[in-house]
């Protein structure tokens, strides 16, 4: 019993930090652009255009 005077306190603490990550990670930007990246990935970089787009690359 008397570990519930420890352990409740460090839930509610270990809960609160993870609240606090989670509203960071929502105020830095974190969760702005979810589609972005998995659309990058399919676009070909091959483009004379695009700077270093003309290189071969070595094997």
């Amino acid at each position: 019993m008397e570990v519930l005077y420890w352990l409740v306190p460090s839930i509610i603490a270990v809960g609160a930090a993870m609240v606090g990550v989670l509203f960071w990670a929502i105020k830095s930007g974190q969760y702005e652009d979810m589609e972005g990246p998995s659309h990058k990935i399919l676009m070909d970089d091959d483009d004379p255009r695009l700077p270093g787009g003309g290189k071969k690359k070595r094997p």
